[in-house]
C-alpha cells in the first residue's frame, strides 16, 4: 500500500530535466562534430519513454548524460532537481552489451550493487534472490555467464540494475543484439517489471515498433546533430496487439516521418 501511494504522490512530478543540451567532440582529426543541438526534454516519474532516430543521432550520447558517464558541452542535465554530476546508484544503466563479470555466477552478478553500497552479506543474498525470482532464473541462479543465452544474460543485466532500487532506469538498445525472438519475449517481460514496479524508464532504441509496443511516450530524434522533432504520447493500453490497425497505423506515421527527414 505504502509503494502504491508513493507511485501516486510521484505521478506527474518531473525526474529529469534536460535544458537545451548540446554535445560536441572533437575527432582524431581534430574536426569537431555537433552529436546533439538544443535537446530540451521533460520526464516525469514512472513514465517509460523511448527514445528512437537513426544511427549516429546522439541517442545513446544522450542517455550517457543522463546517466553522468558524459558531460553536454552546453545546456545542463537535471535529476530530481540537482544538475547531474556523475554516476549515482539512483540511476542505473542497462547496456546492449551484457557487461556482467564473467567469473561471477547470476546470484553474485546481481548482488554487485547492493554488496558495493556496504549491505550485509545476508541483505545481499536476499536481495539476489528476489530479483532472480522476479527475471524467472531461479534455475539459473548459480551459472555464469557463459552458460546462458543472450537473452538470459539480459534478464540478469536488468536483474543488476534493478537490485540498487534506482528511481530511473536507462536501458541502451538492450534487446538490439537478440534474435526476434528473444526480443519479444523480453519485451513483455520488461512490461511486466515495469507495471509491477513503476519506475520511470528510458529505452532507446532503433526500432519504431519496439517503441511503439512498450512506450508512454516516443521521443523521435532527426540525425546528427540531434534534435527532437517529435515528442508524441501512446495512449493504447497494454497489453498492445501489434496486428491492432491502430498500432500499425503509428508505427507507420513515424516512420513515414523518420524517412522524409533522411530523404
Amino acid at each position: 500500500m505504502a509503494a502504491l501511494l508513493q507511485v501516486s504522490e510521484q505521478m506527474g512530478k518531473e525526474l529529469i530535466k534536460v535544458e537545451s543540451l548540446g554535445k560536441k567532440f572533437t575527432t582524431e582529426k581534430g574536426d569537431e562534430v555537433t552529436a546533439l543541438e538544443n535537446i530540451s526534454l521533460d520526464v516525469k516519474h514512472n513514465e517509460f519513454v523511448c527514445i528512437v532516430g537513426p544511427s549516429g543521432c546522439g541517442k545513446s550520447t544522450l542517455l550517457r548524460i543522463i546517466a553522468g558517464l558524459d558531460k553536454p558541452s552546453s545546456g545542463k542535465a537535471i535529476f530530481d532537481g540537482e544538475p547531474i554530476e556523475g554516476t549515482e546508484s539512483r540511476r542505473g544503466m542497462v547496456f546492449q552489451e551484457y557487461s556482467l563479470m564473467p567469473w561471477r555466477n547470476v546470484e553474485e552478478n546481481i548482488w554487485m550493487g547492493p554488496e558495493l553500497s556496504g549491505k550485509t552479506d545476508r541483505e545481499c543474498r536476499d536481495t539476489a534472490e528476489r530479483y532472480i525470482k522476479l527475471v524467472r532464473l531461479e534455475e539459473f541462479s548459480k551459472a555464469r555467464p557463459h552458460e546462458l543465452s543472450g537473452g538470459m544474460r539480459q534478464r540478469v543485466a536488468i536483474a543488476r540494475a534493478l537490485a540498487n532500487s534506482p528511481d530511473l532506469l536507462l536501458m541502451d538498445e538492450p534487446f538490439g543484439a537478440l534474435d526476434s525472438y528473444t526480443r519479444i519475449l523480453l519485451q513483455k517481460e520488461l512490461l511486466k517489471i515495469w507495471e509491477a514496479h513503476r519506475k520511470t524508464v528510458i529505452f532507446v532504441t532503433h526500432s519504431v515498433d519496439e517503441a511503439v509496443y512498450l512506450a508512454d511516450r516516443i521521443i523521435v530524434m532527426s540525425d546528427r546533430p540531434g534534435r527532437i522533432i517529435l515528442d508524441k504520447e501512446i495512449t493504447l493500453p497494454h497489453p498492445r496487439k501489434r496486428d491492432d490497425p491502430v498500432y500499425a497505423k503509428m508505427v507507420a506515421s513515424i516512420l513515414e516521418m523518420l524517412e522524409g527527414k533522411l530523404s
